[in-house]
């Protein structure tokens, strides 16, 4: 017994308060704000391809969805929940052994025998210990009482990526997922969901005796072929016809919301950004939607229009300008 460990690499979770650089003591605005602050510094669209700033950035959620939430926070500090939002070993009570109430003559595996502090027929919440002693390093079996699994734990998370569309992460979706045991599970995609956010699904987990774990969801965000992601900004590029650009007018442009009528103004050229506003990515700070810039393309015909190519003849011969001076 000398030679067991109390920890086990699978229960060592991080400090959620380390994470978020916060103290115990600080309010609930402080750690809003830290949370914002590390989120916008580590977050994959500001640090593409940087694996280290994207695990950062998933510590730091996981954080706040603990230490973020008033009910999870006061769990955590007085030790009901681990930093994965587990339910924690308790400890050892005064008076008692580290198995539970000390049987006959104080051994803690005493049964009434009058002191003989044998495993025979020792029993700990109406689990025989005889039956689970081979078990007692399991990792698993172990994970459920901070190092100890006696008297049963609860079940492990299971962990899967779901992908998403771009407009189910700005407005919301629900989606189905089927884990590898065959289960089916829907879940609700938030609105404003941000690439490798983790959805904790409460119970969706592994059964064990003390309830079920969590089915911890990571999203990931499809790149999509006419909006690209800055921040909380959607770009894109939208083509629009010689007369349009000549003379002005409305044309249709797609949004995540859906097609949305654009004026175009008189005289617009290759280049020109203009902005819709409320129509890009919600900013995670604020909660609230960004702009989305569309940057016009004075496209021409597809078919050659001998109109056309006599009214450019006559421009260039009669009108001519240089629109390269600037360069």
């Amino acid at each position: 017994m000398m030679g067991m460990s109390f920890h086990d690499e699978d229960v060592l979770a991080r400090d959620p308060y380390q994470e978020l650089g916060v103290s115990r003591t600080a309010t609930a605005d402080e750690v809003r704000k830290a949370f914002r602050k590390l989120a916008k510094q580590y977050h994959p669209d500001t640090n593409p391809g940087d694996k280290g700033s994207e695990e950062k950035f998933k510590r730091v959620s996981a954080a706040f969805d603990i230490v973020g939430d008033e009910e999870k926070r006061k769990k955590f500090d007085r030790g009901e929940i681990d930093a994965d939002g587990r339910e924690a070993y308790r400890g050892f009570n005064p008076g008692q052994g580290p198995w539970g109430q000390a049987g006959a003559g104080g051994s803690p595996f005493g049964n009434g025998n009058g002191g003989r502090g044998g495993f025979e027929g020792a029993q700990f919440e109406g689990v025989d210990i005889n039956d689970i002693l081979g078990d007692m390093f399991s990792r698993r079996g172990a994970q459920g009482a901070g190092g100890f699994g006696f008297g049963g734990g609860k079940g492990a998370d299971v962990r899967a990526r779901l992908d998403i569309d771009l407009e189910e992460s700005i407005l919301g979706a629900t989606k189905r997922i089927q884990f590898n045991d065959g289960r089916t599970l829907d879940v609700t995609i938030p609105k404003g969901a941000a690439e490798g956010q983790v959805l904790r699904l409460k119970g969706q987990g592994h059964a064990g005796p003390r309830g079920s774990g969590d089915a911890l969801i990571e999203l990931h965000v499809r790149p999509h072929p006419v909006f690209k992601r800055r921040r909380d900004r959607l770009q894109m590029d939208l083509p629009i016809s010689l007369p349009d650009a000549v003379l002005g007018g409305k044309v249709p442009a797609p949004t995540p919301d859906g097609v949305v009528s654009l004026k175009v103004p008189k005289g617009s050229n290759s280049g020109s950004i203009l902005r819709l506003k409320g129509r890009g990515l919600v900013d995670p700070r604020t909660g609230k939607r960004g702009d989305l810039m569309a940057r016009l393309v004075v496209t021409l015909p597809e078919e050659a229009d001998p109109k056309l190519e006599a009214f450019a003849e006559e421009l260039r011969r009669d009108r001519p300008y240089t629109p390269r001076r600037r360069l």
